[in-house]
């Protein structure tokens, strides 16, 4: 048994530690991986393997807009990209890098027209064996990840997209708690006048985007001090605290159009849950186009797409089908502790 000394020393580094000025508890650099692609927006990676891919066809992550790509390897034990490359498949991320006000005029279209497709070609040129020809990528989103993907296959439905997993992605945004104070700011005072402030910005910045998503988890934030503090000798404890907020720390903005196109179809005319979304005047993708598998994962304790908001999927898209994984949050639904028992295992089954 340590003796107080001790006790205190170890509370004391780990203090320091976490400290603005400290080192961290954990120093974790992501898998290696191979750049394929560095384009502005568009920057493509292939995990490295020791070994061969013993699957046949690679998966794509997707990561939403304003999120970090590490969501998918936030850090060992919580790192759905791991995972996958320990299961013997070739595994790619796309990474949107940062946003600023120059791409404020960046869409959907631009990812469903353009960054996406360009990626799924890649991936496939990549992984290709003379000879052996494979017939689709496996896409897997997160939260927007997933209604990027979804929004893609629907628009381009002879793309080769072999599967398509959306964890977290809310479909239904009237059972969005999170976002009901702005659709009921958009009935009152219209669209227009909500977005206005983001139209001046170029998007949301991504400070913004930060504390948004802090607020969404108020628990976590105002107790988190106390939380340290009673976990203050458990290093794997500090360490997935530590990453959680690494992870908020790297979130980029929105770009302008996008969010208005988020805000305006998504959100305010609920325009997934009808199936058809109108991305302008003259173009509207109907998710009854898709023509890939579709699976669904979801919480009913995920606080910013809770279980019916994503289970509503059903109705919409073809096949789709719905698993939930209750007890996960938004983010653990792809790299929280519990992950690779509750939500991983629908992956693995699905993928074959």
């Amino acid at each position: 048994m340590p003796s107080a000394v001790d006790t205190l020393t170890t509370a004391a580094r780990h203090a320091w530690a976490l400290s603005p000025i400290g080192p961290g508890i954990e120093q974790y650099d992501g898998l290696p991986a191979t750049v394929l692609s560095d384009e502005p927006h568009r920057r493509l990676v292939r995990y490295d393997r020791a070994t061969p891919a013993t699957a046949q066809r690679p998966v794509l992550l997707v990561p939403p807009l304003a999120v970090s790509a590490r969501c998918f390897d936030l850090r060992p034990g919580q790192s759905l990209a791991a995972h996958l490359v320990e299961a013997g498949r070739a595994t790619y991320l796309l990474d949107y890098g940062q946003i600023t006000f120059a791409d404020r005029a960046m869409g959907f279209e631009a990812w469903i027209d353009d960054i996406l497709p360009t990626a799924i070609h890649a991936v496939l040129a990549d992984h290709a064996e003379p000879g052996d020809p494979v017939d689709g990528v496996d896409l897997v989103g997160w939260s927007l990840g997933g209604t990027i993907s979804l929004l893609t296959a629907a628009a381009h439905p002879d793309l080769p997209i072999s599967s398509l997993t959306a964890f977290g992605t809310p479909i239904d945004y009237s059972k969005v708690a999170a976002v009901q104070p702005l659709i009921a700011a958009d009935r009152l005072l219209g669209s227009r006048t909500v977005t206005a402030p983001t139209a001046v910005l170029g998007g949301v910045p991504r400070h913004l985007v930060r504390a948004s998503y802090r607020a969404m988890a108020p628990r976590r934030e105002l107790t988190k001090a106390l939380h340290l503090t009673r976990n203050i000798l458990d290093v794997e404890t500090l360490a997935r605290t530590e990453a959680v907020d690494a992870f908020i720390a790297e979130m980029p903005g929105y770009p302008g159009r996008a969010y208005h196109q988020i805000h305006t179809r998504l959100m305010a005319r609920n325009e997934l849950a009808s199936g058809t979304v109108h991305l302008s005047r003259k173009r509207a993708v109907h998710l009854a186009d898709v023509r890939t598998r579709v699976l669904l994962v979801g919480s009913e304790t995920d606080n910013i797409a809770d279980g019916p908001a994503v289970r509503a999927g059903v109705g919409v898209v073809p096949g789709a089908r719905y698993v939930a994984a209750d007890g996960l949050s938004h983010l653990g639904l792809v790299a929280g502790p519990r992950a690779a028992e509750v939500s991983w295992p629908a992956l693995d089954a699905f993928l074959g």
